[in-house]
């Protein structure tokens, strides 16, 4: 048996599809342009390049893109006042500030200084706390994205029996939320459970999100399931030259995909839904903002 292969950056296509039309009509019936803005504090090299490619992506789906490049060495105060005015700003629709931050600014208390409508990250903790009692919320966007995959491959996941490998607020938590909130019957693994690989064995989906390449082997999969890799990894890659690295995720994906009904590649999998995710949530943000219908198919 050999896996489907669950095409993250066709699917990611289909969703700023979606994005771009919504905000096509926000325009077209309410003069409305979604404004999502970026703020990148210091140089960390994958953070700008991450940056980078959300302005851009903002752009071609017709929506304002803001961004606010601060030198590293910005004080708390400073950078609180930024998002406070980014609040205040009806332009703006949603604020994200790329992580991880410099060392001296307090992560918790920069997110939690972000308006809850406008948290298109939803890591501010009434959005936690939003999503875990299955009221209206913005849901982080990689969760948001493997769940959408998920329902798109499955139509309904209710009743199936899901595990997530990883407990991280950003995605281990919230995703096992969005699992529960369709009804699946969802078990949170991580490196101290016992017997994981039995536990990973019954399920019949299963998100792996722990940070550990090739951690998840072929054997520990029930036949048929569908694998969600979260993981990105860089390992050397000597076969392909000196000092080449590659990309995998947290796991083995050939014997994985040698017993998997529908599986996730790394890259071009769970990576790109995150960036469309994003896009989706500032348009839902900004729909809430205005009182008006929310887009269809892009919310959890």
């Amino acid at each position: 048996m050999t896996a489907q292969i669950i095409d993250g950056k066709a699917f990611a296509a289909t969703v700023r599809e979606k994005v771009a039309g919504h905000v096509q009509r926000l325009k077209a019936d309410h003069d409305i342009t979604p404004g999502l803005a970026v703020v990148l504090v210091g140089e960390d090299p994958a953070s700008q390049v991450y940056v980078r490619s959300k302005g851009k992506q903002t752009v071609e789906v017709g929506m304002k893109s803001v961004e606010h490049k601060l030198d590293a060495g910005t004080s708390e105060a400073d950078l609180l006042k930024l998002i406070d005015d980014l609040n205040n700003d009806p332009e703006i629709h949603g604020i994200l500030v790329q992580l991880p931050l410099p060392g001296h600014l307090d992560e918790d208390l920069v997110i939690n200084s972000i308006s809850p409508a406008k948290d298109v990250d939803g890591f501010h903790i009434s959005n936690v706390g939003l999503l875990g009692t299955g009221q209206k919320s913005m849901v982080p966007c990689t969760p948001l994205g493997c769940l959408m995959m998920l329902r798109d491959h499955h139509g309904s996941i209710s009743g199936m029996d899901a595990v997530v490998i990883g407990r991280s607020n950003i995605v281990g938590k919230p995703m096992a939320q969005l699992l529960l909130n369709d009804s699946c019957t969802v078990t949170i693994a991580h490196s101290r459970t016992k017997d994981l690989a039995d536990v990973v064995r019954r399920a019949d989906i299963v998100v792996a999100a722990v940070g550990r390449p090739e951690m998840v082997p072929g054997d520990w999969i029930k036949e048929g399931a569908t694998v969600i890799d979260v993981g990105i990894n860089r390992l050397d890659a000597p076969e392909k030259g000196e000092g080449k690295t590659k990309l995998v995720g947290d796991v083995h994906f050939e014997s994985c995909a040698a017993r998997a009904g529908a599986i996730t590649p790394v890259p071009g999998g769970v990576g790109p839904m995150t960036i469309a995710c994003l896009l989706a949530n500032t348009v839902t943000a900004c729909c809430r903002a205005n009182g008006l219908e929310e887009p269809e198919g892009l919310t959890a």
